[in-house]
Formats: structure tokens, C-alpha cells, sequence
């Protein structure tokens, strides 16, 4: 258990100094927190556009973030022999990949936190600025605009100020900082409500995402780095009719029913099996190939 944790804790810490995750994430935060502010007609709900595109920058931007830092990781333990040393010791192969999928998993459950509580913000003052628009226009509220831009610029300064006197590596503090910036801007007028339709409607992202880094690990097996991506991403492509019954952003307006219990259960119990299944495979084509 000791070896797996070690693992799981070293692709974490190799995926937060990650700069392309770093720019994903920074992107995904801008996206979740630009679109509701380019909502300038009444026509139908006021944060339509805010909670469409926070549910689509935890989607989008978390897939490709999720399969190629699954590719490069295991991509990465193969060119550099680091792998070999790490079977030196008392693990499997088997144990080793899947340890690394839940750094992976991790990893991305960072990014899934800061920009859903970003898309919350977003939110929450696309509501405010229309419950204060007396008539006119309805505006994103200007302090919760605020707080998604300095979600997206003030981790940069304190990356900076960070690693220039204190020597923490830029892209970590990076990441760890938007986070939490984006969660402390969540605690600005709290709308428990909103904040709760939210995360049910954000939750059932989660097991889909990591089912595709489980597929791209798989994959980065046996195939190249380009050719494990390519195929993870074709996959993906042709999932997009399947993925609607995991981005479901009109069930997060207040005029919608919550889903039920049974619709959570069903939306993870089949991410969960292919993870499995994916994982398998890996393990199997891990466990065959010849790391001479």
C-alpha cells in the first residue's frame, strides 16, 4: 500500500508542475468565467450561458487534460527507465499501472475543483446582476467577475513572487493557488441551492473523464505517445453521443428537478466498468511486454 500511495503522490506532484496542465487549467478558468459575461440579450434564463460553458470547460478542457497527462506519464516512466527501477522493488506491474491512473485521477480532480467553483462564481453573479438590473440589461455582478479574473491572474503574480523568493516551482503553486482562489470566491453569497444544482450536474463528469485517461493508459502500453493520443481522442469523438447523459447543464437551471439518485448510480456505474476494463487490458498488455 506504502509503494502505491508513493506513486499515486508522484505522478500528483508531476502533473501539478505539468505547464501545458497549467495552461488547461488557466484556459478552462477562463472560459468558465468570460462566456456568462458575453450574455448581453433577455432572451430565456439570464445564466444559461454561464452554466452551459462551466459545465462544457469541465468537460472539454478535462478530457484532453486527462489523456495526455495519462500518455505522458506513462510515456515518460518508459523512456526514462524509471519504471524499471520502480519494479525493482516490491511491486507489480499491474499495481504500478494503476497507481499511476489515480495520480492521473487526482490530478484532475484538482483541475475539476477550481474550474467548477469558478463556473459557480460565474453563475452566482450572472443571478445577482440579474435580480439588480431594475429592467435594464442583465450583467454578470462586477465583484464576481472580478473574483473569476483574479482566479486566472493572481495565481500567475504569486507563482512568480513564489518561486523567485521562496524557490516553489512556479507551475504547482500555479495551480494550487487558482484553486484556491476560485473555491474562497464560492464563499461570496453563498447560494447553497445553486452551489448544490451545480455539483450534481458537474459530478457526472467526473467518472467519464477518468474512463478516457483509463482508456489512454491503456493504450500508451503498447502504442507511441501520438499514436495512444490519437486513438484515445478518435474514441472520445465518437463518444460525444454517449457523453450527453453526463453533461446535462439544463438540468442545473431552478426550473429543473435535480436528478435522482438511480440517474447518479447508472451515470458512474458504466465510466466505472470501462475504467475497469481499460485497466485490465493495460495490466494484461503491462504484464506481457518485454521492458528490455
Amino acid at each position: 500500500m506504502k509503494s502505491s500511495l508513493a506513486i499515486v503522490r508522484s505522478t500528483l506532484l508531476e502533473l501539478e508542475c505539468e505547464p501545458l496542465n497549467m495552461l488547461i487549467t488557466l484556459s478552462a478558468l477562463a472560459l468558465a468565467t468570460f462566456a456568462g459575461a458575453l450574455h448581453y440579450h433577455q432572451f430565456g434564463e439570464v445564466d444559461r450561458m454561464a452554466r452551459e460553458a462551466g459545465l462544457s470547460a469541465i468537460l472539454v478542457p478535462g478530457v484532453i487534460m486527462a489523456v495526455l497527462s495519462s500518455v505522458r506519464v506513462f510515456a515518460r516512466e518508459m523512456e526514462s527507465l524509471t519504471m524499471h527501477m520502480a519494479l525493482s522493488h516490491s511491486i507489480s506491474r499491474s499495481k504500478f499501472l494503476v497507481s499511476k491512473f489515480f495520480g492521473v485521477a487526482a490530478a484532475h480532480a484538482i483541475f475539476f475543483l477550481a474550474v467548477w467553483a469558478n463556473s459557480l462564481v460565474a453563475v452566482n453573479g450572472s443571478l445577482i446582476g440579474a435580480a439588480n438590473a431594475n429592467g435594464d440589461i442583465a450583467r454578470v455582478w462586477g465583484p464576481s467577475l472580478a473574483w473569476g479574473v483574479a482566479a486566472i491572474a493572481s495565481p500567475l503574480v504569486i507563482g512568480a513572487a513564489a518561486n523567485r523568493f521562496l524557490r516553489w516551482r512556479f507551475t504547482r503553486t500555479v495551480t494550487l493557488s487558482a484553486l484556491a482562489i476560485s473555491l474562497a470566491g464560492v464563499c461570496y453569497r453563498f447560494n447553497a441551492p445553486l452551489a448544490l444544482r451545480h455539483l450534481a450536474c458537474a459530478i457526472p463528469i467526473l467518472p467519464a473523464t477518468w474512463a478516457f485517461a483509463a482508456i489512454a493508459m491503456s493504450l500508451a502500453t503498447r502504442l507511441k505517445p501520438g499514436a495512444a493520443t490519437s486513438c484515445t481522442f478518435a474514441i472520445a469523438a465518437l463518444s460525444l453521443p454517449l457523453l450527453g447523459a453526463h453533461y446535462i447543464p439544463d438540468a442545473f437551471s431552478a426550473a429543473a428537478k435535480t436528478p435522482c439518485a438511480a440517474y447518479f448510480i447508472l451515470a458512474f456505474v458504466s465510466p466505472v466498468l470501462i475504467c475497469a476494463a481499460a485497466l485490465t487490458a493495460g495490466c494484461h498488455l503491462l504484464n506481457n511486454k518485454d521492458l528490455q
